[in-house]
């Protein structure tokens, strides 16, 4: 490895990085991590912190599971790579399709698509979702539907159904037919209300008014995440995603879930659809699949999806879609080490006790610093803080301030994502009790550094 000083100096002269601004990362060096042992991280100082970040949500396990590593290595020095375009497979992925079907059998979902990660998932399950309605005769149905504050990743198709001007301005113009309703967000919403229950039942009106005004019978899917992530962390109530999935039902409509995220634990249950008593007709998945340690992703799909495209005789269900890395290899093995321990040590048991003890830790901030306007999570291990400069206005926080709550959290020793005017929390599933204390006072000292 080169030296510190090389490292600093380089960090990103050659190198964008993403979901930045290049002039930024220049100016404000990123944190260079160097090494990671259990749920913690060390940079190139040597200073160890916490991760509360979980890598990028996916890194459920932790740093340091021994299983995945040796299922990686030992897939490598058997079969590093073979292609399963039409004509061949591997064994691995063919014993992992096999686990998934059993693992995702109380969702109602028996075949799964492979991807290199959660945007090639959702883009490959808009796009089955076209193919399905072709096949049944219904070629018209082509628009999707989604919530305003959803994130669905970066390519064409999910920067389109994506609800937050940030992934799409620049980007535009996006896929037609790609229309939004109002995310259940109680903190800020169009319909000003502050009430879970009543706020589900208006964000379901809207979704049936937006149904009639399109017409039903043009509209594909709709795409869900059942516990917004990356717009903030925003749980609906718990009436909201059946209610969305009768609504699809009656009208014909694909329901596609999109559990990048909260798949394999996350939530306090084993999916977040499953979470919500709800089966759908898609979903996506990707990184807890392998724990982060290897670029892979599944599209789940229900056993009546399935049907249709097998039963299919005109060839209509031929699949022109797939990627180079679609169910490479070393993915499935280390995804099949990777389900095996996490049921293993049954996660969500511990993600439902330390998310609730992270969230009353953080409305005990709340009542501690009145710059934070909104505290969300209460399912599992997600949680996230809305800052505002004045909270009877709910006025956005600056970036300069909620920079500064990050930087003194991650000296006082835990790292955690700023996203806009929130602070956002998904540690690993395996976090101990004292870890979620180093975290809470991090962010105590953060908030009192201001």
């Amino acid at each position: 490895m080169k030296d510190s000083n090389f490292l600093k100096e380089h960090n990103a002269r050659s190198m964008w990085h993403p979901m930045a601004h290049p002039a930024d990362s220049l100016a404000n060096p990123p944190t260079i991590v160097t090494g990671a042992q259990g749920v913690r991280i060390t940079d190139i100082d040597g200073h160890e912190v916490v991760d509360a970040v979980g890598g990028l949500w996916n890194v459920n396990l932790g740093f340091s599971c021994a299983p995945i590593k040796a299922a990686i290595a030992a897939q490598l020095d058997r079969l590093p790579y073979y292609s399963t375009f039409r004509g061949t497979s591997n064994d691995a992925v063919i014993e992992l399709s096999e686990e998934l079907r059993r693992f995702f059998a109380p969702d109602g979902l028996t075949r799964a698509f492979y991807t290199s990660g959660g945007s090639d998932s959702v883009e490959t399950a808009l796009r089955l979702a076209r193919q399905y309605h072709k096949i049944r005769g219904q070629g018209q149905r082509t628009k999707f539907l989604s919530l305003k504050k959803g994130y669905h990743g970066t390519h064409f198709g999910g920067a389109s159904v994506n609800g937050n001007a940030n992934f799409r301005t620049a980007y535009e113009p996006l896929l037609a037919g790609c229309h939004h309703i109002p995310a259940p967000y109680t903190y800020r919403n169009p319909f000003n209300e502050a009430d879970p229950a009543k706020l589900a039942q208006l964000c379901l009106a809207a979704l049936e008014d937006e149904i009639a005004f399109q017409g039903a019978g043009t509209i594909a899917a709709f795409i869900m995440e059942p516990v917004l992530g990356a717009g903030g962390v925003i749980p609906p109530h718990e009436s909201f995603m059946p209610g969305v999935r009768e609504i699809c039902t009656r009208h014909g409509i694909l329901l596609i879930a999109d559990e990048v995220i909260t798949a394999f634990g996350r939530t306090g249950s084993w999916s977040g659809s499953r979470h919500w008593g709800v089966q759908p007709d898609f979903m996506c998945t990707a990184k807890a699949i392998t724990n982060g340690y290897f670029p892979f992703g599944a599209v789940m799909i229900a056993e009546e999806v399935a049907q249709v495209f097998e039963a299919d005789t005109s060839g209509a269900a031929a699949i022109g879609h797939g990627y180079t890395y679609s169910g490479h290899p070393v993915g499935a093995a280390a995804a099949l080490a990777c389900l095996a321990e996490t049921e293993r040590l049954n996660v969500p048991e511990n993600a439902a006790a330390r998310g609730a003890q992270l969230f009353e830790g953080l409305q005990a901030l709340a009542e501690k610093y009145d710059i934070i306007g909104d505290v969300r999570g209460g399912h599992g291990l997600m949680c996230a803080l809305e800052l505002v400069s004045d909270r009877a206005k709910k006025t956005p926080i600056d970036k300069k301030t909620i920079g500064t709550v990050q930087e003194v959290a991650y000296r006082a020793g835990a790292m955690v994502r700023v996203s806009g005017p929130n602070i956002i929390m998904s540690p690993p599933l395996i976090l101990t009790a004292d870890d979620v204390q180093i975290i809470l006072s991090a962010l105590d000292e953060g908030f009192a550094a201001l």
